[in-house]
């Protein structure tokens, strides 16, 4: 089976799980989308959602978190991992925003890529999620699964990235980033399925017997 059948096999799997796919942070927004794919690097979209609730009643434009400076910030988002390196991005994000986009989320990859602590993956979920424009958000989790399920050999995100666009049509992106991040999560666990247990990686590979290694992002 070549990575063509794999993806429509593992395509009409995800489809069947997952027909609809609801964005799991919380957002106002496209302002709060984007501070929320920024906050949930190392960590948990639930601990994301359980810390926003609190500050997008209140806050939730960039004006608001420049007046609040990065101390007060830092109060709010305290029980976040890395929350000091994450105020400083989000103060100076929304400064950036508010000098050069008129405190608009821009709707494009360059200028969105220049913001304080957006990469590629950060504004790949915002084109996606909060502007609909198709794109492949890979981050370590869907770089790991591509690997296991026989999609890449990247060493790295981006040559990932790379392989699931030409496997996978363009019009599934954003629907697919989401869908592959759950059944991560359900079925296909770094430290239970292995490569061995779960569907997609019975159907992919029927014949294996050996534990899939992850060459690391």
């Amino acid at each position: 089976m070549n990575e063509k059948e794999k993806a429509k096999k593992i395509l009409k799997i995800l489809n069947k799980i997952y027909p609809t796919v609801p964005i799991p942070l919380s957002h106002r927004n496209k302002f709060t989308l984007l501070m929320s794919v920024l906050l949930s690097a190392q960590c948990t979209d639930l601990n994301v959602n359980n810390v926003t609730k609190n500050i997008y009643p209140i806050y939730y434009k960039p004006e608001h978190f420049v007046k609040l400076g990065r101390k007060k910030i830092e109060k709010l988002i305290k029980s976040i991992g890395i929350f000091r390196v994450k105020s400083k991005n989000i103060y100076l994000m929304s400064k950036q925003l508010l000098k050069n986009h008129g405190g608009e989320v821009p709707k494009n990859f360059e200028d969105l890529e220049k913001l304080a602590g957006v990469g590629h993956k950060t504004a790949s979920v915002v084109m996606s999620q909060g502007f609909g424009i198709p794109a492949f958000a890979v981050d370590t989790h869907i770089h790991r699964l591509a690997q296991r399920w026989g999609l890449t050999s990247g060493k790295n995100v981006i040559q990932t990235e790379k392989d699931l666009k030409k496997l996978f049509p363009q019009k599934t992106w954003s629907k697919l980033h989401l869908q592959i991040i759950y059944y991560g999560r359900e079925f296909c666990k770094a430290r239970e399925c292995y490569g061995l247990t779960c569907k997609i990686c019975t159907t992919c590979y029927p014949n294996r017997r050996n534990p899939i290694l992850i060459k690391k992002a």
